[in-house]
């Protein structure tokens, strides 16, 4: 990186930075009580507050959110007339599926061919170290010229809206002239971007019964209803022949007008096993960034191992629906259960449960922010200049705090860049781009706060 003194300083906190991470990383914090402890993400949130008084923020408090968890908040007060710019991250991890499958233990952060790998490391734990890198190297070059608010969260990943709620309900709380939410990433490693629009999302339960219970299926099979069966023909009329989803009244032919998404790229990224076709139709960037998206996360049904040779009275899935900008969540929420009900054979008896849900999310990339953070990425990545791009994933409180502050400017940026692996096994960050966007955040403090 250049001669720049903010770079400087960044590249010589960087090992603090790495044992900081390390010790977060190490904290269990997925937000679902019923696998892991809740001590695990108290003690996370407790770290953060930690760290954010030592950094001299004021008011610093742990929020007790309406779904059971905490959000951590905390105020560092700049010049006398300042803006005032509040900077996002959360520190709730997905679950490390099968640890197993992990080439090193997921809560330790493990160093290996120039990336720090550990669950939580890019997302978003990482972000959480990008911001107080930033604040660190601003106050030692000068001083940080804005006032600083910090929200991070404790159940994003769950999508049970607990920050929404409280935002909601405090909406004093988290006022700023701008947003930097940093649980995005660049499209490409080594490529400044960013996020123009996120997916909104719905989680649905779908539970199905024909029986009062299992049956022999050597005796009833045949004549008698399988609730598998009636299940796996209701999650396969979600999906026409080419796999693109197919929800009853829900368009899906919506096009990406901007930075496109190679395929061969794409099937590199996402690891796809060679011989097997991407589903859907458009190119990439119209399929994940533009267009609504379902995927089954989960069924409970009899393992394989251990399996009876039964006609099964009960089936139940997870179903994730993900929408695009100009989609309203709940109206897609609405068309999905009917689709599920209009779909159900034999008369079998089906039921919804709304688990979670969130709202698409376009950013105004025209704004004086963007400008800001397109001349700081500049200098962060020399020879680089910012794209935007869209996300296919969710970030639910954007969209409740553009509508709780509609004329604030909202940017998104992060760590989890394709090779992160973010939500899958050997989740990693690349150090480069924590040095560099931590380098860019703090330049565009400075550049905001002149603008």
């Amino acid at each position: 990186m250049s001669s720049n003194p903010v770079a400087e300083t960044v590249a010589s906190l960087m090992p603090r930075a790495k044992a900081e991470l390390t010790e977060l990383v190490a904290f269990k914090s997925v937000a679902d009580f019923d696998q892991y402890p809740r001590s695990e993400s108290e003690g996370a949130a407790n770290w953060i507050a930690d760290a954010l008084r030592s950094e001299g923020f004021q008011d610093v408090a742990l929020l007790d959110t309406p779904d059971g968890t905490q959000s951590v908040y905390g105020y560092l007060p700049g010049p006398e007339g300042a803006k005032t710019v509040l900077l996002y991250a959360h520190y709730d991890v997905q679950p490390p599926l099968d640890e197993a499958a992990w080439t090193t233990p997921p809560f330790e952060l493990v160093e290996r061919d120039g990336r720090w790998y550990g669950r939580g490391s890019a997302d978003c734990k990482g972000g959480v170290v990008m911001h107080l890198l930033a604040l660190r190297a601003l106050k030692a070059n000068g001083g940080v010229p804005v006032h600083v608010k910090v929200i991070v969260e404790g159940s994003e990943e769950q999508g049970t809206g607990g920050l929404e709620r409280y935002a909601e309900a405090h909406p004093e709380l988290l006022t700023a002239d701008t947003i930097v939410i940093g649980d995005a990433g660049n499209f490409r490693a080594g490529l400044p971007t960013v996020t123009a629009t996120l997916r909104g999302m719905t989680l649905v339960r779908v539970q199905v019964d024909t029986l009062q219970g299992n049956l022999h299926s050597g005796q009833f099979g045949g004549a008698a209803p399988d609730a598998l069966a009636a299940l796996i023909r209701v999650l396969d009329s979600l999906r026409a022949k080419d796999g693109s989803t197919t929800v009853d009244g829900l368009l899906g032919e919506s096009a990406w007008d901007g930075l496109q998404y190679e395929e061969q790229a794409f099937r590199e990224d996402a690891k796809v096993l060679d011989g097997v076709e991407l589903i859907g139709s458009g190119t990439v960037a119209d399929r994940v960034w533009a267009r609504p998206a379902v995927t089954v996360l989960g069924i409970d049904c009899p393992p394989v191992v251990g399996a009876t040779p039964s006609v099964q009275a009960g089936a139940r899935a997870l179903i994730s629906l993900r929408v695009p900008p100009g989609v309203d969540a709940v109206e897609a929420t609405k068309l999905l259960e009917a689709h599920i009900e209009a779909h159900t054979p034999w008369g079998a008896r089906v039921s919804t449960e709304r688990v979670g849900q969130g709202q698409a999310f376009r950013a105004d990339t025209s704004s004086p922010a963007y400008a800001s953070m397109a001349e700081a990425m500049a200098v962060a990545y020399p020879g680089q200049e910012m794209q935007s791009a869209g996300m296919g994933g969710s970030i639910p409180l954007c969209n409740t705090l553009a509508s709780l502050y509609p004329d604030t400017e909202i940017l998104l940026i992060g760590l989890s860049e394709p090779e992160a692996q973010i939500h899958a096994v050997n989740e990693s960050v690349s150090p480069d781009e924590l040095e560099r966007l931590s380098v860019a955040e703090a330049l565009f403090l400075r550049n905001y706060a002149a603008s």
